[in-house]
């Protein structure tokens, strides 16, 4: 630790954050702030290993998941640079498996290829991480698909399978497994000896934490998980060589463009913003830019956050779920850079009176997209697709979300709330009354070629129920279905490490039959299940 008083002082106010981590038996984080090219705190907070009693330390070891994703843009872009990659090529090109697809892989960089999650194409079949599978089960999930969710470069959706993808083309060009290609090209040459990507969940890693679920109140429990990890998010580092690793974008011995060509913007069509780059995002702390990226992973979650305008680094690495590091990450940005002019004062919070009057369920039937928003624990939360996130005040009377993994914002009307979904489209919401009943029509059998998910939709008592099957999975426990309005249904699935909700809109045919669903959820809009003779 740095023994300027800034820091001893931004210290002890880090400390009180993580104090309920130092109790006897907890997991917690690891927290380093470094300024230019000094490391003014590096410190970890509870244990590493709750059963083995185990502290984190600056050299602990976390699955930093999609931290990764710049690594592997890093080496494409490498590739590049060296011709044996053009970004203007689509992935088929170097991966024949897939199907033939107006994708480039620069558009797979920036997150705006239209390409639906894999991880969402097996969740359609019924599998999720708890399940063990392959790697090969994740390339023939994208193999099997021709769905787009947008046009190629129109819109910025989150999608683990652009990076997943892009290892894969690495690994093709080079005749070296991803993990081989960054040790040597990467981690080797700036020092970064305590990170790797393990592609295999029982790969043996000195020093890994433990990846904890729960809280202090309810009791802390193993998080476990099934999948091998690639491109899209298969690193394990220390906050110490990711520290060596923020240092490079200010003074780049890998190649002297590599940081600028990153963070290199591209619009969307239309001439929209898309604030995320290559393989990293865009954001801001109190007006000033900030450059980084997010990691969740059952168990651990990483932020990785750039302030360049102040030369400032802030990386907090969380071996428990419950902790938010982006959130803590933001807070520490704003301590250090107390007394910065440059800083804008901070809007005031959300309050209470403005979101009760507002509070409900919320639809529109055209995207289709559905949220529930209320008053949770003192803040504005939004639940969508089951997954509940924190709102924030933005300027000029929207509340927004405050991760920018998606785009979500929102602003109280007249006649309802009009919600900015990003690349332009801000579309009414209306609240939603007493909900539909499910169609009695709509039970059968429905299949979509592009996840290879079939269900089977029929009564259950007095409700109605989905069975599900997929590539991985031959039978499921049975979803739940409810009806929204007279085309629109929602099924949930079981509680797990998270929960997963869709909306299913029904298609009819001129004698108004229902002949098809289209599925819409997080990262999969609009896909077609074709109704089974």
């Amino acid at each position: 630790m740095s023994n300027t008083l800034g820091f001893l002082s931004l210290e002890r106010r880090i400390d009180a954050k993580f104090a309920r981590y130092t109790k006897p038996g907890s997991p917690g984080a690891v927290v380093a702030v470094a300024q230019g090219g000094t490391i003014g705190i590096c410190k970890g907070y509870g244990l590493a290993s709750i059963e083995h009693r185990v502290p984190i330390t600056p050299q602990t070891r976390f699955r930093i998941a999609s931290v990764s994703k710049q690594f592997t843009v890093t080496a494409a872009l490498m590739l590049a640079a060296e011709g044996r990659l053009d970004l203007a090529d689509p992935p088929h090109k170097h991966l024949k498996e897939l199907k033939p697809l107006p994708v480039t892989i620069d558009q797979m960089m920036r997150n705006s290829s239209g390409l639906p999650d894999f991880l969402e194409l097996l969740r359609m079949g019924g599998h999720g991480l708890d399940k063990p599978a392959r790697a090969a089960d994740f390339l023939a999930a994208c193999a099997r698909n021709g769905h787009l969710n947008f046009a190629p470069g129109s819109r910025f959706l989150y999608s683990n399978t652009n990076f997943l993808l892009l290892g894969h083309i690495i690994e093709r060009l080079t005749k070296q497994t991803l993990g081989a290609f960054l040790q040597e090209r990467i981690f080797g040459p700036l020092g970064m000896t305590r990170t790797m990507l393990a592609a295999d969940i029982d790969t043996v890693i000195p020093d890994l934490a433990t990846g904890y679920l729960g809280d202090e109140e309810k009791g802390f429990r193993r998080a476990g998980h099934a999948y091998p990890q690639g491109g899209e998010g298969g690193l394990t580092s220390s906050v110490e060589d990711l520290l060596i690793w923020s240092r490079h974008y200010d003074h780049p011995v890998l190649g002297k463009t590599l940081p600028a060509e990153l963070a290199a913007e591209a619009p969307l069509t239309g001439g929209h913003a898309n604030h995320y780059r290559r393989g990293v995002g865009i954001g801001e702390v109190r007006g000033l830019e900030t450059l980084g990226h997010g990691g969740l992973w059952p168990g651990f979650r990483t932020e990785f956050l750039r302030v360049p305008a102040a030369d400032l680094t802030v990386i907090v690495i969380a071996n428990l779920g419950s902790i938010d590091p982006w959130r803590l990450a933001q807070a520490i940005a704003a301590d250090a850079l107390e007394g910065d002019r440059r800083l804008k004062p901070a809007l005031p919070p959300i309050a209470e009176s403005e979101i009760k009057p507002i509070a409900g369920t919320w639809f529109n039937a055209d995207e289709p997209s559905l949220f529930e928003l209320a008053w949770k624990d003192g803040e504005a939360v939004v639940t969508q697709n089951g997954l509940p996130f924190v709102l924030g005040r933005r300027a000029g009377g929207w509340f927004g979300a405050e991760r920018g993994s998606f785009e979500f914002k929102l602003k109280p009307g007249k006649d309802g709330l009009r919600v900015d979904l990003g690349a332009g489209r801000v579309l009414a919401f209306a609240k939603l009354g007493r909900r539909k009943a499910v169609p009695a029509a709509l039970a059968g059998t429905y299949a979509s070629a592009d996840s290879g998910a079939t269900w089977t939709i029929a009564r259950a008592g007095e409700g109605w129920e989905l069975s599900v099957s997929g590539p991985l999975v031959a039978r499921e426990p049975a979803w739940s279905v409810e009806g929204i309005d007279a085309d629109t249904v929602e099924t949930r699935m079981p509680a797990g490490w998270i929960v997963a909700t869709q909306l299913a809109h029904l298609v009819r045919d001129d004698k108004g039959r229902i002949e098809a669903l289209e599925v819409s959820s997080g990262r999969i809009k609009k896909m077609r299940f074709e109704r089974v003779a």
